[in-house]
């Protein structure tokens, strides 16, 4: 023990030294960890909010816009004259019966493709003469018994004059699978009586894939009726169940005016968002699973193994620095232990020296290196947390209407009314497919569509001086491809391609390689310099007379869609003119016409 003391004593600077910064160290580098996955977290829950926030209410506009078309075919159907005698006619004649039910299948076939064709649904029909009439009998393959016995068709008729949206479990009335049946009673216009009802029927499978692309694993949609049943989920387990503790949430969001709330819900730390849909009454519920979620974005175990990395490096650094300073140090505190114990007559004054001073430069500076390491961390995670992979905004240039409209009040001015016809029939195809609310991707046959009316208006405002030929593949034409992702390459070399050449063509090709979908658009204009192989052109055109979409604006797009496999190629050679490579996954459309 006296030993120890006596190397206590003798040590005593170092290891008072290294004890201080070892511990400042720790607890610096466990203070920052903590308050960098801390703050991460924070900043994850805000912007994911903010994302699901806006997908809910495009799923919200979405619903809207399904239980209008729902309604107007219980409405078209409530106005029908045919189909009211098909329901309460009795059986006559052969020849009657016939030409009644021939009239019944076209009345109910229009309204259906007028109103619901959009969707995959059926539409049944009953009477009480007990004659039914579906528009899709493999699709929902019911009886009128089952549909007589039935709660769905109790419900309705307890409430004639609401559009109920009710839930059918499956195996129930001839149904392999969950139904969502949405009822309307038939009733007399005068006399309120009650002569039918008409079912519109949707798989849940089917009606999920309104919400199934924003779903990912630890994010859940849930759609549920004011009675806290579960009607769909891409959790199916959950469909059919009751929740009261779920409605009490969506419930809770909605009355408060909060954009989402903290919860815990089966066992786990979640994040719920909610909306509700009068047109239906429902409502749509967003779960996060916060702890899964987190997992996948922050590498919680890597950013722990890096900060004990850098205290491990700091501390062997701190030690020999510190034991290389303090080592004159200790051949001093030596020598005053020999001094005493030859009782020499002599004092040491001991004062700041240059080694202690280096020793705090250094350790300042170690803490600097510290600082600037853990900064730069902290800002490459903000920067991760940030990326979100949003929709670009497409926006119409107004020049581009109003000299298309100046155009086509010249064209009627001087009595060209077809050409000026066709123009506008142009123009409103063309900002259907722009601004239109459709899906993200079309088809390539409507791509191909928004391409041609682009072209007959700029060669309407310009001449013919630019040819466009298409080359399309037969078996492209229904695959899909996100929209506008080749029209920016036909703005550019109708505006940029052509500028000393006068005349000129541009070469529109799809085709398919595999699972690739190959665009390519080919001009023997101008021609421009590249500075390497396949690098986008950094242009500084500020015209863009139509979508504002730029070039390279695309290629990110893609990337951000389908991953760096994909993207914009572009090669060019001064006065030949450039060639444009757009590569996409194969993606087949869910209705693809029959022939």
């Amino acid at each position: 023990m006296k030993r120890l003391l006596e190397k206590y004593n003798v040590r005593g600077l170092f290891i008072k030294m290294f004890f201080v910064m070892f511990v400042s160290i720790v607890v610096v580098s466990v203070t920052i960890t903590y308050s960098t996955i801390r703050m991460s977290e924070q900043l994850f829950i805000d912007t994911f909010s903010i994302t699901n926030s806006k997908i809910i209410n495009q799923l919200h506009r979405s619903m809207d816009e399904f239980s209008y078309s729902v309604a107007a075919a219980a409405s078209e159907v409530q106005g029908s004259g045919i189909i009211k005698s098909y329901l309460t006619q009795e059986n006559a004649n052969s020849l009657s019966m016939t030409k009644l039910y021939y009239n019944t299948d076209v009345q109910m076939e229009q309204i259906y493709y007028e109103t619901i064709d959009d969707y995959k649904l059926s539409m049944t029909i009953t009477g009480e003469n007990g004659r039914l009439f579906s528009t899709n009998r493999a699709y929902w393959p019911t009886t009128f018994e089952e549909l007589e016995r039935a709660d769905i068709t109790e419900n309705t008729y307890k409430k004639p004059k609401q559009l109920l949206y009710q839930f059918v479990e499956k195996g129930v009335m001839s149904n392999s699978e969950p139904m969502i049946v949405i009822t309307k009673a038939l009733m007399e216009q005068t006399a309120a009586s009650i002569y039918g009802a008409v079912y519109i029927a949707i798989k849940e499978s089917d009606f999920k894939q309104f919400y199934i692309p924003y779903t990912s694993e630890g994010n859940d949609m849930i759609v549920l009726n004011s009675a806290g049943k579960i009607f769909s989920s891409n959790q199916s387990e959950m469909v059919g169940q009751n929740s009261s503790e779920l409605l009490r949430y969506a419930e809770e969001i909605i009355q408060d005016g909060v954009e989402y709330k903290n919860i815990e819900f089966l066992g786990k730390d979640q994040l719920i968002l909610a909306t509700y849909l009068p047109a239906i009454d429902m409502y749509v519920v967003n779960l996060i699973d916060k702890e899964l979620v987190m997992d996948n974005l922050i590498n919680t175990k890597t950013i722990i193994m890096i900060s004990a990395s850098i205290v491990l490096i700091a501390l062997m650094a701190v030690f020999l620095i510190s034991r290389r300073l303090t080592k004159s140090l200790t051949l001093l505190v030596k020598q005053i232990s020999t001094i005493s114990k030859n009782q020499f007559d002599g004092y040491v004054t001991v004062s700041g020296s240059s080694e202690t001073k280096e020793l705090a430069h250094a350790f300042n500076y170690m803490l600097d290196e510290l600082h600037d390491y853990i900064k730069e961390l902290m800002e490459s995670q903000k920067k991760q947390r940030n990326a979100e992979l949003a929709a670009l905004q497409r926006q119409i240039n107004p020049h581009f209407l109003y000299n298309t409209l100046a155009s086509v009040k010249i064209m009627v001015q001087q009595g060209n009314k077809e050409k000026a016809a066709d123009t506008i029939n142009a123009l409103i195809s063309l900002l259907q497919h722009a601004v239109g609310n459709v899906n993200e991707t079309i088809s390539v046959k409507e791509e191909i569509e928004n391409l041609k009316s682009y072209v007959f208006i700029n060669q309407v405002r310009y001449g013919n001086r630019i040819n466009v030929n298409y080359f399309i593949a037969p078996d492209c034409l229904y695959l899909q491809l996100p929209k506008l992702v080749i029209q920016p390459f036909i703005e550019n070399a109708f505006f940029h391609g052509f500028t000393k050449k006068q005349e000129g063509m541009i070469h529109i090709a799809i085709q398919r390689e595999g699972e690739r979908l190959i665009c390519e658009v080919v001009d023997n204009g101008d021609g421009m310099q590249m500075e390497g192989r396949n690098l986008l052109p950094a242009s500084k055109r500020k015209k863009k007379l139509f979508s504002g979409i730029g070039v390279r604006n695309v290629n990110e797009r893609i990337k951000l869609l389908y991953g760096e496999d994909y993207g914009v190629h572009i090669s060019s050679e001064i006065g030949v003119g450039t060639h444009i490579k757009i590569i996409l996954p194969v993606q087949e459309s869910k209705d693809i016409p029959k022939i």
